[in-house]
Order: structure tokens, then sequence, then C-alpha cells
């Protein structure tokens, strides 16, 4: 399975799948793979993104948005973003990813809990996945939690 070859990646579903950074290569798999839309919630670092990934993503037909979450200070804003992305794409099938899937975790887990009804132990777990959320995430995540359900 190629998809498997993205690091930390993880299929939640029929619609979502996550990962760290795909290369060029592995961004045609996800598109072979039928996802239609493509969520980067990393930083446009060189050390860790593709030059022209939003470019690649639109040649291979999917849709391309850019969530910059700063590892060290996620806000509550950049959570909103990302639910209004998934809720504006809800039918199609979403490849979601940062460097190391470790912001995405969290992101998917807060999203699982408040808007697909995952139980707060299932979104917990899944965040932990690859990592262990220091203070700054478990703020994060209490903060998303305690905003309204409706988010947008």
């Amino acid at each position: 399975m190629p998809l498997g070859e993205i690091k930390n990646f993880v299929e939640i579903g029929d619609l979502m799948g996550t990962g760290g950074q795909p290369s060029a290569s592995q961004l045609k798999d996800v598109a072979s793979a039928g996802y239609q839309v493509v969520i980067n919630l990393g930083l446009l670092d060189p050390k860790y993104c593709l030059p022209d990934e939003a470019e690649l993503v639109g040649d291979l037909g999917m849709e391309y948005h850019h969530i910059p979450v700063v590892f060290t200070d996620p806000k509550a804003d950049d959570f909103r973003r990302f639910v209004n992305v998934m809720a504006s794409h809800r039918d199609q099938k979403v490849f979601i990813h940062c460097a190391l899937n470790w912001r995405v975790s969290a992101f998917v887990a807060l999203y699982g809990e408040l808007r697909l009804g995952w139980l707060p132990s299932k979104a917990e777990a899944h965040m932990r996945t690859f990592w262990e959320p220091n203070e700054v995430w478990i703020e994060f995540a209490r903060e998303c939690r305690a905003m309204d359900p409706a988010v947008g």
C-alpha cells in the first residue's frame, strides 16, 4: 500500500487520511487513492515541506488548503479555520498532513470529538498516537473543547 509509506499515515474511515509531510510522488499516491482535498497544517519551512505543494496538489486535480499552525503556539482560530474547511468538504475524501502528524493528530482528535461524536477517550488516544502532547497542546485542546460546539 503506497499510502502506508507516508510517515505516520493513518486512515480514518472512508473519507479521511492523515500523515506527515508527503513527498511529491506520495502526493500522486494520495490523488490515486481518490483523495479530493489536501489540508496542510505545517509551516512553509523548506526543512519540512515541498516548495510547490499547492501547485502540485492542484496539478493532481485536488483542492489545497494551507492552515499554518505554529507548533509551539497553536491557536483556537487555527482550529476554527480547520473545522470550517472540513465542513465545506464533508462529503469528500480529505488528506490532512503536517510535518510528522503531530499537529494533525491533535486537530483530528478534537474534530472527531466535537463534530463526529467520538468519545473523549477515543479522541485522547488518537491525539497520542505518535507523540505525547505537552502543556501547550493540552491547553490548546482545553480551549478548543470550550468553544461553541458550532465552532464556525
